[in-house]
């Protein structure tokens, strides 16, 4: 396991995806979704 597995966070850190094991930040969704709804 290591940079080449797809399920391993430094195999994702290394091919830039998401998934269960490398959640993207929910705090910086929500900011996102406030900024947009501002906007309109």
């Amino acid at each position: 396991m290591g940079k080449g597995d797809h399920r391993s966070r430094r195999g994702k850190i290394y091919q830039g995806s998401f998934g269960k094991t490398r959640a993207k930040d929910p705090a910086k969704k929500k900011r996102r979704a406030a900024k947009k709804a501002t906007r309109r």
